[in-house]
C-alpha cells in the first residue's frame, strides 16, 4: 500500500498564527535537536579552508563570519520578530535607543532633512535636536496629532518621518497611514517607534510604514532581565544601510540577550493581552476618581483620538497616563504611597512601574518644551503589569486617598 505523501500545510510559516510563531518562528536547530534555541555564545567562527573564508568576506556565500555582523541565536530573533511583525527582515540591535539612532543614521547624510512628531521619548529627542546638526542634518518637529503638519515641513531634502504612536507620555496618537502616504508622496521614508503599542496591538508596517523600531528590553523581554532593540521592515533597507552601518560601527545585540529575547517572545502575545486589559481596567477607575484631573488611555472614550485608536489599535496598550489634581509634590505623594507598583523609569514589565516623566525621562527638557508635549507637573505614567487587577486598583486607590 502506497504511503499518503501529503505535505502538512502547517510546515509553511505562512500558514501560522502569530502566537505560534511566538513560539516556533525563526528556530534552527543544531545536530543535537535540543527543544530550547541553542545559545551560540561565540564571537568568531571557523572556515573549512581560507577559500570559503574568501568567499564569506566578499559576500559571495553565506555563512557566519563574526558575531558583531551575525550570529546563530541573533538570527533566530531577527526572523522569529519579522515573522510576528509582518516583515521582509530585520537587524536586533543592544538596545532600544541604538535601534533608533542606527534606523535614522542608516538614512539620513549631510544636508538631508528630518521631520518628527514633537512628542518623542526624551533620548529620541536628543539625538535630532543634538546629534544630527553636527554632522549637517536639521529638522523640524510637528504637533503628531495633525497629519497635515507632517505634509507642510516638508521640504525637498525631506528623506525621514520619524514618529512615536501612542506617543511617551501623553499617548497621543499619530495616524501612520496618513502620514506614510505623505511621506512616500514625497520621497521620504517613514519610521514608527512601536513600543508603547508593541507588535501584538499595531502594525505599523501594514499602515505605510517602511521600518519599525522597538526597545526588546521592554514588552518583547517584558521582565526587566535584558537590553535589546530591533529594527523591521523593508528588505533592501535593512539587507543594505542598516546591516552595513550595523556590522561597521558595532551596535550589536549579544546572543545572549537575544536568546533571552526569543524565550520573553514565547509569552508576547499573552503578557501584552493581560496587561492591556488590566491597563483598560485602571484607566477606567481613574478617569471616575475625583482626585484625577485627567486620564490618557487610547481606548478610553475620553480620549480625543478614540476613533483612530480603534482603526490602527487592536488594544489600548499596557500603558495609562493621568494627571492628579495638584502638582508635583501631590504626585510624588501619591507614588511614594504605592506598596504594590513599583517606582521606575522602565515599562512593558511584568511588574507595574510608574514614573514621573517632568523629572526622569523628560527631565532635560525647558517648562516650555514640556508643556509643548503635554507634560505637566502633576502627570504620572503608569506601565500595567501582571498582578491581580484589583490589587492594582485597591493599590491605586489608598495612594490617591493620601492626598
Amino acid at each position: 500500500m502506497a504511503q499518503n505523501s501529503k505535505i502538512n500545510p502547517l510546515k509553511d510559516k505562512r500558514n501560522l498564527s502569530q502566537q505560534t510563531l511566538a513560539v516556533h518562528g525563526g528556530t534552527n536547530r543544531s545536530k543535537y535537536g535540543e527543544t530550547s534555541e541553542s545559545l551560540f555564545i561565540n564571537s568568531g567562527f571557523t572556515y573549512e579552508n581560507s577559500l570559503i573564508a574568501q568567499k564569506r568576506f566578499a559576500g559571495e556565500e553565506d555563512g557566519y563570519i563574526y558575531s558583531r555582523f551575525s550570529n546563530p541565536t541573533v538570527n533566530m530573533f531577527e526572523e522569529r520578530m519579522a515573522l510576528i511583525e509582518g516583515a521582509e527582515a530585520a537587524r536586533a540591535t543592544a538596545s532600544g535607543m541604538a535601534a533608533v539612532s542606527l534606523a535614522l543614521m542608516s538614512q539620513l547624510r549631510a544636508g538631508d532633512h528630518l521631520v518628527a512628531g514633537r512628542a518623542l521619548f526624551g533620548s529620541c529627542r536628543y539625538i535630532i535636536e543634538e546629534y544630527l546638526p553636527r554632522w549637517g542634518i536639521s529638522s523640524t518637529l510637528v504637533d503628531g496629532v495633525k497629519a497635515e503638519n507632517f505634509a507642510a515641513a516638508i521640504r525637498p531634502n525631506s528623506k525621514v518621518i520619524f514618529i512615536e504612536s501612542p506617543t511617551n507620555p501623553t499617548l497621543e496618537l499619530v495616524d501612520i497611514e496618513k502620514v506614510a502616504k505623505i511621506a512616500h508622496e514625497n520621497g521620504a521614508i517613514l519610521i514608527v517607534d512601536n513600543v508603547f503599542a508593541s507588535s501584538i496591538l499595531q502594525k505599523p508596517l501594514k499602515l505605510g510604514a517602511d521600518l519599525v523600531v522597538y526597545s526588546a528590553t521592554k514588552h518583547i523581554d517584558g521582565q526587566g532581565r535584558a537590553l535589546g532593540g530591533i529594527i523591521l521592515g523593508d528588505k533592501t533597507i535593512i539587507e543594505g544601510d542598516i546591516h552595513n552601518f550595523l556590522r561597521q560601527t558595532g551596535p550589536s545585540i549579544s546572543p545572549f540577550n537575544a536568546w533571552i529575547m526569543l524565550k520573553g517572545l514565547e509569552t508576547l502575545e499573552l503578557r501584552v493581552n493581560k496587561m492591556s486589559k488590566n491597563a483598560k481596567k485602571i484607566a477606567k477607575f481613574l478617569a471616575k476618581h475625583k482626585k484625577i484631573k485627567r486620564v490618557f488611555y487610547p481606548l478610553h472614550k475620553s480620549h480625543p483620538q478614540y476613533e483612530l485608536a480603534k482603526k490602527q489599535m487592536k488594544k489600548g496598550s499596557s500603558i495609562v497616563s493621568f494627571e492628579v489634581k495638584g502638582d508635583q509634590q501631590t504626585a510624588f505623594k501619591l507614588a511614594d504611597n504605592l506598596a504594590i507598583i513599583l517606582i521606575s523609569n522602565n515599562l512593558g514589565d511584568a511588574k507595574s512601574i510608574i514614573s514621573h516623566p517632568a523629572t526622569t525621562t523628560h527631565q532635560r527638557f525647558s517648562e516650555k518644551e514640556q508643556l509643548e508635549m503635554g507634560i505637566k507637573p502633576s502627570l504620572l505614567r503608569l506601565s500595567v503589569g501582571l498582578e491581580n487587577v484589583d490589587d492594582l486598583i485597591r493599590d491605586l486607590n489608598f495612594a490617591l486617598e493620601q492626598i
